[in-house]
Order: structure tokens, then sequence, then C-alpha cells
């Protein structure tokens, strides 16, 4: 849940005016058994979450994972040695980190974007572990309070971007299966989170995302001085949320 692209928010602005499907919103407190279906694989590796309460609790996708034993709830000094997901990191989480979350797993803070500047961030992780404190590259929400909004992921969309990321593709995979939306994002980001996947490391992750935006925002210029060739059979209100330059 974390963002090294901030300024690059509103490249693309009509991506923010997505509006939600109301239905899809409300069906979400009914979404607990969506995955029945699903199967099941082992998770062999610790999955953590700080609660800082800042979030809804019937939209906070952290507090439903705990709800399902997914993930185990970390006090205030908890000592965490695996990756942690948080906006104060300074490198990307990557392949790199594979070994780290396979030893020790990966863990997130749950706290509302619109809260940042009050969350104390130096409490939550041992001083020892802080080379741990990952952020994650250029991604695009698909939870139904932030869809379409470059970076401001959920916890669920979080952990899910690591794990895909950093090899544990399939186990990603398995926890936006928990939510009606989950496929979404996956299939939002798709091209980035391969990408991303391929990377050896952190710089390369952040490389490979400033060429993407660089790209993005080269499009969306082109864009707007040349409507007419970008708008064909399509209407002004049309949004393609398939599309891989959010």
């Amino acid at each position: 849940m974390a963002n090294p692209a901030s300024d690059n928010e509103e490249v693309c602005q009509n991506m923010s005016e997505v509006k939600i499907n109301e239905e899809d919103e409300d069906s979400e407190d009914n979404s607990s058994d969506s995955s029945e279906d699903s199967v099941e694989i082992e998770v062999p590796f610790k999955v953590g979450m700080w609660d800082l309460k800042q979030c809804d609790p019937k939209r906070c996708t952290g507090r439903k994972l705990m709800r399902l034993e997914m993930i185990d709830k970390l006090g205030m000094s908890a000592r965490f040695n695996g990756i942690v997901l948080t906006p104060v990191a300074t490198e990307s989480v990557s392949a790199k980190d594979n070994q780290i979350i396979a030893e020790y797993g990966v863990a997130v803070v749950d706290c509302s974007w619109a809260r940042l500047n009050d969350t104390p961030f130096h409490k939550l992780q041992h001083r020892k572990a802080k080379k741990n404190l990952r952020l994650l590259p250029y991604l695009v929400a698909a939870n139904p309070v932030n869809y379409g909004h470059p970076s401001k992921l959920s916890c669920v969309e979080a952990l899910a971007a690591a794990m895909y990321i950093a090899g544990f593709k399939e186990i990603g995979d398995l926890y936006m299966s928990k939510f009606n939306w989950g496929p979404t994002f996956t299939r939002l980001n798709q091209e980035l989170l391969d990408s991303y996947a391929e990377c050896k490391d952190g710089k390369e992750i952040v490389a490979f995302q400033n060429q993407y935006l660089d790209q993005l925002d080269y499009d969306c210029q082109r864009n707007r001085n040349f409507p007419e060739s970008s708008s064909d059979s399509s209407s002004d209100n049309d949004v393609d949320t398939t599309v891989t330059n959010q």
C-alpha cells in the first residue's frame, strides 16, 4: 500500500472518475462465501497486519481476512522479520524478497489513506528489521472505495501484489479470490504485475515503472491533443477498465 509515484496520480484523471458499481459495493458484505468453489492451497508463510482501526470495519479487507483466519493481527510493538509493506519505505518489493517472505512472511499496515500523517509508522517496526520495509510500485486499485485510483490499494490488494511480484502468484490469487471484485485487480494490473515479477530487484522495478509512467503520460497528452484519434466509435463517457494505461 505504498506509492513511489504519487506525483503521477493525476496522469489520467478519467480513471479516477470511474463510477463504482453500487451493486458490487452493496454486496461486498455478502461476499465472504464468494470463493467457496475456489481451490484452497496451503500458505507456507506468515501473513500479518497492524490494524490501526482507521478504516470502516465493513469495508476493511484486512479485517475480513482476519475473520477468515488468513491473516494474523500484530501488536503495536510486535517484532516482524518478514517483508513489511508501508508508505514510509524507500525500496520496492521485488523478486529478491522471495526468500525473506518464504521464511518470515509478509505484513501490511492497515491504515486510512486520508490519515497517513497521523499514523505512527515508526512505532510499528522493530529497528533491526527496518531493512525489510517495502513500497509497492505503481498499480491501480480495484477495491470499491478507491476503484481506478493509482496506488491507493487495500490491504488485500497490497498483500496479493507483493506475493505476485515476489513469486507467490497462486497465493496472491487465493487472497484475492475471497473478494467478489478480487479478479478485477489482477485483470487491471496483469501487464504490470507480470513485468514487475520479471525484474530482479527493486531498482529494476522502479526503472520499469518510470518508463511505463512516461509512456502513460505521453499517451494521455497525445489523447488530449488529438481526441478524435482516440475516440473512434466510443462516446466521451465510455471508460474501458481493461486497458493497461491506468
